[in-house]
């Protein structure tokens, strides 16, 4: 018998920006059309539960300020609440990149699911430690590289996976922001992490999901000259400069000290040279623009993450955009495997996911397809911190120096 209706819970650990402009909006948006369940939030302190609770519907909190005060750090209540998920639930890892492991590994062993938001983590080796767990308890792991549900994006791969490109020979990609996540955003944890590993992981991605290579080696330069002088130890910018197995060659460069004033958030874009054809786009630049009081001018991406007039609730707002789809993606595959399996005894139900994930992983960034983007975030710092030796990669992925 088969009782699943058709919602999934939704535990989301981490309180940050992402969750607060699009992971939240996106799953109670989900809620109020009827995928979603309830909804539960884990954070470090009570005091962000506290805001959240100011900004969302109604949600189950952890710590629960009544109870466990505003101030005191909790860093493993997450674990409580992922026990109080029930089976149906899936997990949004959303902290930050060098936390995100120990919340994925909870979650394996507790059976839940998990949709985690780029980078799956920073080590090769905890990327290949998720892989043997999710394989053994067939566990849905998904990373969040809503790079990919860009349509310029899929318009390139689309082409690419056609021949109208021809053999790849070099691209180029771009993706900076402004000084203020580093000081202000990220300024906890700016220095565990750099701008190429933050955001660049996301072109490192899109050029494997767009042509199926696999890198060979690469080199990576990294400067620090305004975060020091602001009592950062984080690099300003890093470049890197990736081989692939085909012999062509990606550069990616990444900031997050740009000017504030830029007129948008995000600096981003990309070009592909193939024997057969070539592609550029400016991501940022999408052809519409404002110009108000409020923000002055500004280049206006209506494709990522936007709110428009609902067609089915009048007066209310619909969150719509490729930020919205890839984790919305997330959901929908859990529902799957959820209404799949329900019913089942564990031993037909493990085949089952088995099956589902063993079709899945083609199309999804699951942990084999995320150990790309690991692999390259972690080889690049690796070169940078080494003044720019080259990183080489083995056939699992397995880095070391050249």
């Amino acid at each position: 018998m088969n009782d699943f209706n058709g919602k999934v819970d939704v535990l989301v650990v981490g309180g940050g920006m992402i969750s607060r402009e699009v992971i939240l909006p996106t799953v109670f948006q989900e809620q109020k059309y009827g995928r979603v369940g309830n909804i539960s939030i884990s954070s470090l302190t009570g005091d962000i539960i506290e805001e959240l609770k100011g900004m969302f519907p109604e949600f189950r909190g952890y710590p629960d300020p009544e109870k466990h005060g505003t101030k005191e750090k909790y860093p493993d209540m997450f674990k409580d609440a992922i026990r109080d998920l029930p089976e149906n639930g899936v997990v949004i890892v959303a902290t930050p990149d060098h936390l995100h492991t120990p919340v994925i590994l909870a979650a394996i062993e507790a059976g839940r699911h998990v949709i985690v938001e780029k980078p799956l983590c920073l080590k090769v080796p905890e990327a290949h430690d998720i892989m043997r767990r999710t394989d053994e308890k067939g566990i849905y792991v998904i990373t969040d590289y809503h790079k990919r549900h860009d349509r310029s994006v899929r318009a390139a791969r689309y082409k690419f996976m056609r021949g109208q490109l021809g053999e790849m020979l070099h691209g180029h990609a771009w993706i900076e922001e402004p000084k203020y996540m580093a000081l202000d955003v990220f300024k906890d944890w700016c220095e565990k992490s750099s701008p190429f590993e933050y955001i660049g992981v996301h072109y490192a991605d899109v050029y494997f999901f767009v042509t199926g290579l696999k890198p060979k080696r690469l080199v990576a330069f990294g400067q620090k000259k305004y975060l020091p002088k602001h009592d950062k130890n984080a690099y300003d910018a890093v470049q890197a400069t990736i081989e692939w197995e085909d012999g062509s060659v990606f550069f990616i460069q990444t900031s997050w000290v740009n000017n504030e004033k830029n007129s948008a958030m995000t600096n981003q874009g990309m070009m592909l040279l193939g024997t057969e054809g070539e592609y550029w786009a400016d991501h940022k630049d999408r052809n519409t623009h404002f110009v108000t009081e409020e923000k002055g001018y500004e280049d206006y991406n209506p494709n990522f993450f936007k709110q428009y007039d609902s067609w089915d609730f009048p007066g209310e707002e619909d969150n719509v955009g490729y930020g919205y789809d890839s984790i919305v993606q997330g959901i929908n595959d859990v529902r799957r495997i959820v209404n799949a399996t329900s019913g089942m005894d564990e031993k037909q139900a493990l085949a089952k996911r088995k099956e589902i994930l063993c079709e899945m992983a083609a199309t999804r960034a699951l942990p084999g397809q995320a150990l790309i983007g690991v692999a390259v975030n972690n080889a690049v710092r690796m070169s940078a911190d080494a003044g720019g030796l080259f990183v080489k990669f083995d056939k699992d992925m397995n880095i070391s120096f050249e």
